[in-house]
């Protein structure tokens, strides 16, 4: 029956997913594990912690260049083809940086691990967002959402396992056994491109993509620049700032304006109310986030003298909220839509955000980690049913563009969230005594409460309960049982509900 195809996900779509995220969870680690090797190598590499810094700094560099890129490369190579090319880039990147002799060495290994990423991650939400359909893109999101919240939760705390017990070289090596089972797994469960798909791809927006994967780039940059320095105001701030933004605003009217190419991602879309309500809650979702990651640590070390290693134990509340909350959340947005499921998580996350603003030096920890689940599982609530939202109006060929947007704006939210969070922390002065650093941290939760009432603003913009398809008529033939008809019926009522509302990215 066609009902029981919906709500249960079939063996074959089960391994599909969990190949896919196998490949896609080395990245994602990746990208968190280095940091607490600051240390160490600047010790062995006799250098600044400045210098040190742009081996995670080049890394999120490179990826962020290199996701619109894999938006036209998907239609030029096909999925599969990308797919493998990313992960044996990254496994090479991963082995060179292990063998890394300076600091300068270590950048460059690690601009080709984030080359390999930036082509793997988008490539993970269109893999399992073709695979699921529209019927079941929630639940397979929420699935996937397990391993977006506990990935920058676990990366430090393996990242200290391994850096203690093995040395730093193994945090790279650690990548190579798991990658060469993703890689072999995926040439027999990742299904082949269709014959052809080469010749079928767009001519790549060569001027587009000098103005967009830099502009990216930049912001993320100049994010990144504040949180480091607490500022906005300094030149290592503005000038990349600047440089983002002006890049930015003139691929928006190139983009406009293209005619005799694709653009690599298609302004138009964000008039589709839906569209731009969901990238939007996704960005704000990757804020909420990776404020509360960057400030809650700092709470437990400088407020209550935990060591980084407790501290870090301590956070993974948040991360466990989240992956609890994806899953079932992603589920019932299939049935529920996602509107009425966003609205709730944001009021968790908004009522978890209270009480962390409302802590004081001599509160129990009990009761920070009891908050930060209840953030953590609101902000799961959302993130699920938003990823479902978008994937379910797009247009199939849209999925890679979508994918791309969506990855970025997250990328952004974060890194704003922790600029934002460093600035608050800096303005307010975290004193000497317990008691006079916890007004800063006061002050980061009413920021993330902050979010949250923005969350629930924009919940108004998300698509309501799915229609409930009309029941196949009894006699139908064989071929009306060969395709699941809610799946069919539901793609096309929010496809055209997708041009309605805006989104016609034809031309």
């Amino acid at each position: 029956m066609s009902h029981t195809s919906d709500d249960r996900l079939d063996p074959g779509l089960l391994r599909l997913i969990g190949v896919t995220l196998l490949g896609g969870i080395m990245g994602i680690l990746d990208s968190t594990m280095v940091t607490v090797a600051a240390d160490t190598l600047a010790g062995e590499f006799g250098s600044s912690l400045s210098s040190i810094s742009w081996a995670s700094t080049g890394y999120l560099l490179a990826l962020t260049i290199t996701i619109p890129i894999t938006s036209w490369a998907i239609g030029r190579f096909g999925v599969k083809r990308l797919w493998l090319f990313g992960l044996l880039l990254f496994l090479v990147g991963s082995l060179a940086s292990a063998l890394a002799w300076d600091v300068a060495s270590l950048i460059g290994f690690r601009v080709v691990q984030g080359v390999g990423a930036g082509v793997v991650d988008p490539l993970v939400l269109v893999i399992l967002a073709r695979a699921a359909g529209p019927s079941r893109a929630g639940r397979v999101m929420g699935m996937m959402g397990v391993v977006l919240s506990l990935g920058p939760v676990l990366g430090p705390v393996l990242g200290g396992i391994v850096l203690e017990s093995m040395g730093w070289r193994s945090m790279f090596y650690i990548n190579l056994p798991i990658g060469i089972i993703a890689f072999l797994l995926a040439l027999r469960v990742i299904p082949a491109d269709p014959p052809g798909v080469r010749s079928s791809g767009a001519r790549l927006d060569i001027f587009g993509a000098v103005l967009m994967a830099p502009g990216f780039a930049a912001l993320v940059l100049a994010l990144t620049q504040a949180g480091e320095h607490a500022s906005f105001g300094t030149p290592f701030v503005l000038i990349p700032l600047v440089i983002g933004l002006v890049l930015l605003a003139a691929y928006m009217v190139h983009a406009l304006r293209a005619r005799d190419t694709e653009p690599l991602i298609d302004i138009r879309l964000f008039a589709s109310r839906s569209f731009a309500a969901s990238v939007t809650v996704q960005g704000l979702v990757g804020l909420g986030t990776y404020a509360g990651l960057f400030a809650l640590p700092l709470y437990y070390q400088m407020v209550h003298g935990h060591d980084a290693r407790a501290a870090g134990l301590l956070v993974a509340p948040l991360g466990l909220g989240s992956a609890l909350a994806m899953p079932l959340a992603g589920r019932l947005s299939d049935r529920l839509g996602p509107r009425s499921l966003v609205r709730a998580g944001a009021v968790l996350a908004a009522a978890g955000a209270v009480v962390l603003a409302r802590l004081g030096a001599d509160s129990s920890e009990v009761w920070s980690a009891a908050a930060a689940f209840a953030i953590g599982v609101g902000l799961g609530a959302v993130g699920a049913p938003t990823m479902g939202s978008l994937y379910r109006t797009l247009p199939p060929e849209k999925v890679p563009q979508g994918s791309s947007i969506l990855y970025n704006l997250n990328q952004l939210g974060g890194a704003l969230g922790v600029a934002c969070v460093a600035l608050i922390l800096a303005a307010v002065g975290t004193g000497t005594a317990a008691g006079g650093k916890i007004d800063g941290f006061q002050d980061a939760y009413w920021f993330v409460l902050a979010v949250a009432v923005v969350i629930l603003v924009a919940s108004s913009f998300l698509p309501g309960r799915p229609e409930t398809p009309a029941p196949a008529q009894p006699g139908a033939g064989a071929e009306s049982e060969a395709v699941p008809q809610p799946t069919a019926a539901r793609q096309s009522e929010e496809q055209s509900a997708f041009a309605e509302g805006g989104g016609r990215v034809g031309g």
